[in-house]
């Protein structure tokens, strides 16, 4: 594991720290589709991404999900940590959205360096700011972009994580991600593809310019 940390965070973290997060971390490989998070459960460890890609999730009292952003290679979650830090229950649902490898780092030590390396604060810091960014992103698109506008930055933000054309989604899946109902989906998906702008496939979206 060694190995791996000093190839994704020797430019992040000093040595002593990379050291000591190989000591107590655990590698951890879930399947795209795993729930690594789930909304209500206590948190004893935070995620380091090493590769793929995680989704964060909110959810109302109907049960319906709402997409917050993704996690990508070498960040972590703001919402975990603060539930970490403050030993509460998770509000957030995290699923993987590709095959994803992480280092779960357990909370005593994400206290304990917080203090002890400046370049351990600087990540929590950032994190936090970058979290924030994408919340408030993702609010300002719902309050004020149409759902077409939402849709394609949408599938834009699922090209860039996968780096591929063809997006493995369905179109309930994607409702759920925009808390809206599945025929609007279909309906908006069905008229980005007669503009040629996507090719509609069974259970999937190949990209073709958005």
């Amino acid at each position: 594991m060694l190995n791996i940390l000093k190839e994704n965070f020797a430019h992040t973290f000093e040595d002593a720290l990379i050291e000591e997060i190989n000591q107590v971390g655990t590698l951890k490989v879930v399947n795209e589709g795993d729930k690594l998070i789930e909304i209500g459960d206590y948190l004893r460890s935070m995620p380091l991404l090493i590769s793929g890609a995680i989704k964060i999730l909110r959810e109302d009292d109907d049960g319906d999900e709402l997409l917050l952003y993704f996690l990508e290679r070498g960040d972590t979650c703001a919402m975990t940590l603060t539930c970490c830090l403050g030993q509460t229950k998770s509000e957030i649902r995290a699923v993987a959205e590709l095959d994803t490898t992480l280092i779960m780092i357990p909370i005593q030590k994400t206290e304990e360096w917080t203090g002890k390396y400046k370049t351990w604060r600087n990540f929590v810091f950032q994190s936090y700011h970058s979290r924030l960014t994408e919340m408030l992103e993702t609010i300002d698109n719902i309050a004020f972009m149409n759902m077409d506008e939402r849709l394609v930055k949408h599938l834009q933000s699922k090209q860039k994580i996968t780096n591929h054309s063809l997006i493995n989604s369905t179109h309930q899946e994607i409702a759920y991600e925009l808390h809206t109902s599945r025929v609007v989906i279909s309906r908006l998906l069905k008229k980005l593809e007669s503009m040629g702008k996507i090719e509609l496939y069974r259970n999937s979206i190949k990209i073709i310019s958005l």
